[in-house]
């Protein structure tokens, strides 16, 4: 393969429990040179990081090891190299393990991985305190260096996601570091390919449109060597690649304009998309700029202990009853870390038990892990003191420790990536940030408004498709338009206030619009909806996956013809 020609990078995994025959599908499927998988999330380092505390060796994704020993052989004979983060919190252990697994299979597979982003043991120098994990994300260039040295199979811990993706292509078109556009769009193609199948079709606002979803078939970037890309899937496979599922899954999970990485800052906002042919999407466009001094830490600790439990309040009289047991349950233990949500799913005159009953769930976050037990009784001692028809959905069990995850900053010269090549050598990464020039990355497009015509009140879901996620406490929110008048519509009238209107449960926080005309597109992001995190969060939804399907719910007062157009 020379360096001119396509580079067809593939996904099998979007996180730690994603679809275990997805690599045997991906390898089966249809012509590839790299495959990757993504396993790593904020909430995978913390269970990561309680399963070392349990056993030194492990910390990585065992899921993966037994992926390698079923697939490992058909992705030699292919000629696929594989690229993955499982590593977790122990990529040398998991390079280890693979090298046994090589051994035992009798196979002529070399294998390398990266470290250097665990700063566990140096976080209090560093100023994180005495965190249960403390990872910096790394960049491409250690993947870059394995995969220049031979290694069929790299591993990594805490890269960032998209860097499974720049790394091989790095390797393969010789970029450098200057080659800055060409790393934004790699960094964008890796950014659609890191979620798997949420790139054709999978958690998608439109997804009645799509014929075949029972399956979809993962991702699959065909590169390019001026860091364009053709993003697809292997023929025959379910779902669709559509500009608007890429769409998607580019919102997904971003800030504003500027997608800053270790290895380039890419400016979304550039990305230019357009459908060529049946399940193709062209990205391209993407500019790229210096990546940042500094690069994020994961951090996360373990907070203190948690317990639930929903009590179901079935036919009349439903906030009297929520307030009585509300009132005994505080009397018995404390107000103190207690969490209420009253889901008010009952219905009047319901011809089902079950659609005549409300939810009434309580959380209780404490660092004393006897009140944490000593919730589940109280909360049983009441059922037969309590409101009529008192019971639960399940009995609440003993108390469960809860992480708290936090974003740190390291300076980059604090941090050495390291290679290490399959023959055992260790290379030191050069740092590729500290010699870039500043740039102005501020720029806005003014977008004219629509003209005035009559509207009609309609769900938001009508026109406008929507992807969120979690970054941390922090929630995101991309909304978009499929239409250039629909994004009219969009930018002027889905303002920060308006957005608190019509999800009250944003009301009083902070929140931030950025515009993305390329995308028809606008991005919210709402600190501090998810309190400390995924693993803390009281929140029913508490990585803010169904933010937006509620957004696009909530009804508004739209343009006719915008409504009559999408009809």
């Amino acid at each position: 393969m020379s360096a001119g020609s396509p580079l067809l990078i593939g996904n099998a995994s979007g996180f730690y429990g994603d679809r275990f025959d997805a690599v045997r599908e991906m390898l089966d499927g249809g012509p590839l040179h790299v495959l990757t998988g993504d396993y790593l999330a904020e909430l995978t380092m913390l269970i990561l990081g309680r399963d070392r505390m349990k056993d030194p060796k492990l910390g990585y994704a065992k899921t993966f090891l037994r992926q390698m020993e079923a697939n490992l052989g058909l992705a030699k004979d292919k000629g696929v190299r594989i690229v993955a983060n499982a590593g977790g919190l122990n990529p040398a252990g998991l390079a280890d393990a693979l090298r046994e697994l090589v051994r035992r299979l009798g196979l002529a597979v070399s294998v390398a991985h990266v470290e250097g982003d665990d700063l566990r043991e140096r976080a209090t120098e560093l100023g994180f305190g005495e965190p249960l994990t403390a990872n910096a994300y790394l960049g491409a260039w250690g993947i870059a260096e394995c995969l220049r040295a031979g290694a069929d199979v790299v591993v990594t811990g805490r890269v960032t996601d998209a860097s499974l993706v720049v790394g091989p292509a790095i390797a393969h078109f010789g970029w450098s570091a200057r080659d800055l556009d060409q790393l934004a769009g790699a960094t964008a193609a890796g950014h659609v390919l890191e979620c798997g199948t949420q790139a054709t079709g999978g958690n998608y606002s439109f997804f009645t449109e799509i014929a075949d979803l029972a399956h979809p078939g993962f991702p699959v970037a065909e590169l390019h060597a001026d860091g364009s890309s053709v993003i697809t899937k292997h023929p025959g496979t379910g779902g669709a690649v559509t500009v608007d599922t890429v769409t998607a899954q580019l919102l997904y999970e971003i800030g504003g304009t500027n997608y800053a990485g270790p290895d380039v800052t890419a400016r979304f906002d550039t990305a230019e998309l357009t459908q060529h042919g049946p399940d193709r999407v062209r990205i391209a466009g993407v500019r790229g700029f210096p990546p940042p001094s500094t690069l994020k830490v994961c951090l996360n600790t373990i907070g203190g202990w948690r317990n639930a439990t929903t009590f179901v309040l079935c036919g009349l009289d439903v906030e009297a009853k929520a307030d009585l047991v509300r009132g005994q349950l505080e009397s018995a233990i404390g107000a103190d870390g207690l969490t209420w949500t009253l889901a008010r799913t009952d219905h009047a005159d319901a011809d089902t038990e079950e659609t005549a009953s409300a939810l009434l769930h309580a959380t209780i976050k404490t660092s004393d892990p006897r009140l944490a037990k000593g919730f589940s009784r109280a909360a049983i001692e009441l059922a037969l003191a309590s409101y009529p028809g008192f019971h639960v959905t399940a009995p609440p069990a003993d108390g469960t420790p809860f992480g708290v995850y936090r974003a740190g900053y390291v300076a980059r010269e604090d941090v050495q990536q390291v290679a290490v090549l399959p023959g055992g050598a260790r290379v030191e990464i050069a740092d590729t940030g500290h010699d870039q020039p500043e740039w102005d990355l501020s720029w806005e497009d003014e977008i004219p408004p629509s003209p005035s015509e009559p509207t009609t009140a309609v769900a938001l879901g009508t026109l406008f498709g929507a992807r969120s996620g979690d970054k941390g406490g922090d929630a995101n929110l991309g909304v978009w338009a499929r239409s250039d008048a629909g994004f009219r519509w969009l930018v002027h009238e889905l303002t920060v206030d308006r957005l608190r209107h019509l999800l009250p449960e944003v009301s009083g926080l902070e929140v931030e619009r950025h515009q993305f005309p390329n995308l028809r597109a606008v991005n919210f992001v709402v600190r501090g909806l998810l309190g400390e995190g995924v693993a803390s969060s009281t929140r029913s939804d508490p990585q803010a996956k169904a933010l937006g399907e509620w957004l696009r719910a909530r009804v508004a007062d739209l343009p006719v013809s915008l409504v009559e157009g999408a009809r």
